[in-house]
């Protein structure tokens, strides 16, 4: 149970953490394109937990390829904890913000007029999408991680 793929200090955990950066970086990019985002709330919130996901991800991912290079992995209960707590939060954040946005933007398509031009449109469902994968990855992470903590 030692080299759990996907659990902190594993190639796997580093892909997983570069995932989740270009993912929910690709989507606040998407979002903020349009200049129209702060006019409803589902893509505001978007914006404000992909701005969480991507230091956290990042910060993760730093730590991760430095327990690589170093060839120690850092398995202690106390900061494993903290890490699974955290991906759990931002996990169920993003799934809301993702929910949220694809929500709104259903509804925009259905009226079908004037509320969101197709070159938006578009724009907004790229981001809810990048945001989806996001939080597949996030809570994959956090479930490996879940998965390491007991063998501590």
């Amino acid at each position: 149970m030692d080299e759990l793929p996907g659990s902190l200090g594993t190639t796997a955990s580093l892909s997983l953490r570069l995932g989740q950066t270009i993912f929910s970086s690709a989507s606040l990019l998407f979002m903020s394109l349009g200049v129209e985002f702060y006019s409803y709330t589902a893509f505001c919130y978007l914006v404000t937990v992909m701005g969480l996901v991507i230091p956290w991800s990042f910060t993760l991912a730093m730590v991760d390829g430095y327990s690589l290079c170093v060839g120690c992995p850092l398995r202690q209960p106390g900061i494993l904890w903290i890490i699974i707590m955290g991906d759990w939060v931002l996990s169920i954040l993003a799934l809301a913000a993702a929910c949220s946005t694809a929500g709104v933007i259903d509804l925009l398509l259905q009226n079908a007029g004037p509320y969101c031009p197709p070159k938006f449109c578009s724009r907004y469902q790229f981001s809810a999408a990048m945001a989806f994968l996001s939080w597949i990855l996030t809570a994959a992470s956090s479930l490996f991680n879940l998965w390491l903590l007991p063998s501590l």
